[in-house]
């Protein structure tokens, strides 16, 4: 929201126009609103944005550098397909920085923080037992990322979400099991157990409860099996 001025006027939005399309397209791909070997067009995603072609294929080759989406010879993209061995190494890369985050961000949190991490807990939980995997997934994201951003590490940050981009498309598949109850997908679920640790400002409590979280997550998805054989 744009801030309110001295005279009482609205401060316009100074934020570039495909700095906004690319924000918006990273938040699809952590959100798994893109699913893997989704092909996309910027004709067709500016049509949804409400922009023209150029900042979605601004946007579409820092994703490209960022290994989140890849190239297609017709000049559109890909979200990519990858192995089981790719999703497990991505998972041992966001436990070494996601456990780190939580734990450093456990000793900057203050009461009003801490407040808003125990809503979007409480809002995970919800979204669980209404048996919505988009919301959930949603609410996942927004609960881990309103830890993270006290870590007091931008750099640390920056890299999380780049691995989010490559992971997310594959989180949907965590419903995948729970077709009847996703509320059971809770049993696989830690968040309590972080923001009990995080409200003791036990670091390394929570730090061991998010990393729990990310591999049996991890695990689950594996399970099921839904990966190619051969690709990268």
């Amino acid at each position: 929201m744009a801030d309110r001025t001295h005279f009482g006027l609205t401060a316009l939005d100074t934020v570039p126009l495909h700095e906004k399309v690319y924000l918006e397209l990273v938040r699809a791909l952590m959100l798994g609103q893109f699913l893997p070997g989704q092909k996309l067009t910027s004709r067709k995603l500016a049509r949804e944005l409400g922009t023209s072609d150029m900042p979605v294929r601004s946007a579409f080759m820092r994703l490209q550098a960022l290994r989140a989406l890849s190239p297609m010879p017709n000049g559109s993209v890909e979200v990519p397909v990858i192995s089981a061995e790719r999703f497990s190494q991505l998972t041992a890369v966001r436990t070494l920085l996601e456990g780190p985050a939580t734990e450093l961000a456990t000793k900057l949190i203050n009461g009003n923080n801490l407040r808003a991490i125990r809503r979007h807990c409480a809002e995970l939980t919800l979204a669980a037992r209404k048996g919505d995997i988009g919301d959930y997934l949603r609410k996942n994201h927004d609960f881990k990322f309103s830890i993270y951003r006290h870590c007091g590490n931008e750099q640390m940050i920056f890299l999380i979400e780049t691995v989010w981009m490559q992971v997310g498309p594959f989180l949907r598949n965590l419903a995948t099991g729970f077709e009847d109850d996703l509320s059971s997908i809770l049993d696989i679920d830690y968040h309590e157990e972080v923001v009990a640790a995080i409200e003791a400002q036990d670091g390394a409590r929570a730090r061991a409860a998010i990393v729990r979280d990310i591999d049996e997550g991890a695990a689950h998805i594996l399970r099921q099996g839904m990966f190619p054989e051969a690709r990268s």
